[in-house]
């Protein structure tokens, strides 16, 4: 094998691109090639071609990366490639699709297109991870709320059998598929569904009763343990919790729990060894938006200018400190940084952002690592993307000042109703004080690596405030998205809502680049040794 060669890679489910950026991104796109990304959302497939269009112009005609970087700069271009990047534009428009996998319509797109780009002949690599939904912990407990809804009956819980399906008819090398950790404890008609799981990837065929298949079966990996799940075991011989990587612990900025499973074809490789993650140093919110622009939020209500809402948060600040006073409450730290804050705050003097802030050389973006400068930052863009504060009413600024007031007072975000426990800090919620939303607003410490991003964020970020009491806010898309590790020059398109939406429905990027190297590792390698060759090269003729 040729290790110059990129191995193929379809991503099922793709959203704004995660898992692919992780893999198209290795080795500056010589390990790789993204043959078609597949996904139902128009705003996230309209990232993804951007994306995608990106890297064919790093690729294959760098002359004319010019044309990405206008449309990111300028806002002055309705379309982001000209007459000298036209066949690179032809190429994403390909690649990334608007496919409803499920449907008779997209099943049928996606299989005319594997048919006309992949060469199964040669080993290639599936990714992705169907909508999590019916799959998660929250997503369950609202569906209980609902007295007509059935699990047997969610389509959304059979999504991964898309996944069976071209497993079985295509056979990767390997596959990887990502997913909540709530599909570990999800039942159908009573029944775990997990289980179900592990023996349909490692038997494709016999999941899908089709008799005279191919025969080929998948060994299951966990990439944290030795665990492995082979056909004709039993599941319960598995600790599914082995499945769970807990981002953080491998170089993320995020406590981000989820199930990876990484399924390796047994007729290609034979014996398995060598497929868990590398764990890394802890990585802090302060270390990767820590030197990004400061903002102010917005008022949400009425007219907003730096004046008016600087009295805000000052009245807001001078209500607080009074009743922390007459509360009789005994917390002097609380009351020493309300007060030091108070004389020395200068929220005002700052902006609220945009879809493109003017790079300066103070706010240089960097981190304290090379390695992460290096992922993170392109000194050819000259703006930062996506850097909006949100408008917030006047109520959740004074909620949003005194949680980051206080964490910097404890180094702790405050819980629930014993610690948001001054007047006009509790929320207008019925279950306020049951403590089942005791994290209903929290600050991201600066020292801590941050909680999950997921999607809720664009509903509101009560549940992302930054710990900066200047700005008073909740983070913006580009802040969650260096939560996440995408690079600066990921553009997210759609309106603010969508793009924080694509954010949190994504796997963080280099993670996914620490898992396709691994990956690599695992395809070239084997290829190559010899007590497979004969199998390798009759598969990459």
């Amino acid at each position: 094998m040729n290790c110059n060669n990129p191995l193929q890679v379809v991503d099922l489910f793709a959203g704004p691109g995660g898992l692919g950026e992780g893999f198209s991104s290795l080795n500056e796109g010589r390990s790789f090639d993204v043959l078609v990304s597949a996904e139902m959302d128009p705003f996230a497939r309209s990232t993804l071609r951007l994306r995608a269009f990106y890297r064919a112009l790093k690729k294959n005609n760098p002359a004319a990366l010019d044309d990405y970087y206008y449309y990111c700069e300028t806002g002055g271009a309705s379309q982001p490639w000209t007459s000298n990047s036209a066949k690179e534009w032809q190429h994403a428009d390909k690649e990334a699709r608007q496919i409803k996998l499920g449907s008779a319509e997209g099943n049928a797109e996606l299989d005319r297109i594997l048919e006309a780009r992949l060469d199964t002949s040669k080993p290639w690599v599936l990714i992705g991870g169907p909508p999590c939904q019916a799959y998660s912990i929250v997503g369950r407990a609202r569906n209980k709320g609902n007295a007509e809804y059935k699990a047997e009956d969610d389509h959304r819980h059979f999504l991964y059998r898309e996944y069976l399906r071209i497993i079985q008819s295509k056979r990767p090398a390997v596959f990887v598929m990502e997913n909540v950790k709530g599909i570990l404890s999800s039942k159908v008609s009573g029944t775990q569904i997990f289980p179900q799981i592990l023996q349909d990837l490692a038997d494709p065929d016999a999941a899908l009763g089709i008799k005279g298949g191919c025969g080929t079966k998948y060994k299951i990996c966990s990439l944290v343990s030795d665990d492995i799940y082979e056909s004709g075991m039993s599941p319960d011989s598995i600790d599914f919790s082995n499945f769970v990587i807990r981002a953080e612990e491998y170089g993320i900025p995020q406590g981000r729990h989820r199930v990876i499973l990484i399924g390796i074809s047994e007729d290609y490789i034979g014996e398995v060894n060598e497929h868990k993650l590398e764990t890394a140093e802890p990585v802090t919110v302060g270390d990767v938006i820590g030197n990004l622009p400061p903002l102010r939020s917005t008022l949400s209500r009425g007219s907003d200018t730096p004046d008016k809402w600087c009295s805000e948060v000052l009245n807001h600040l001078d209500t607080l400190y009074a009743d922390l006073i007459s509360s009789g409450k005994q917390d002097p730290n609380l009351e020493m940084n309300l007060k030091i804050f108070r004389d020395s705050f200068s929220g005002g003097r700052l902006n609220n952002g945009g879809l493109r802030v003017r790079k300066t050389s103070y706010w240089s973006g960097k981190t304290k690592s090379d390695d992460l400068d290096s992922w993170f930052t392109d000194d050819r863009l000259n703006v930062w993307l996506n850097h909006e504060a949100r408008s917030h009413m006047s109520a959740d600024l004074k909620r949003y000042v005194y949680a980051s007031v206080f964490a910097q007072a404890h180094h702790v975000s405050p819980k629930g109703h014993q610690e948001f426990n001054l007047p006009g800090l509790a929320p207008d919620h019925k279950n306020w004080e049951s403590g089942k939303f005791s994290d209903r607003f929290r600050v991201q410490l600066h020292n801590q690596y941050s909680s999950t991003i997921t999607s809720h964020i664009s509903k509101d970020g009560h549940y992302f405030i930054h710990y900066d009491p200047n700005q008073c806010r909740s983070l913006t898309v580009r802040e969650a998205a260096r939560l996440q590790t995408f690079p600066d020059n990921y553009f997210f398109l759609g309106n603010r809502t969508q793009q924080y939406h694509q954010v949190g429905n994504a796997v963080p990027p280099l993670l996914a680049s620490k898992i396709a190297k691994l990956v690599e590792r695992i395809i070239k390698g084997r290829t190559l040794s010899p007590e497979h060759a004969g199998v390798a090269d009759s598969m990459i003729i």
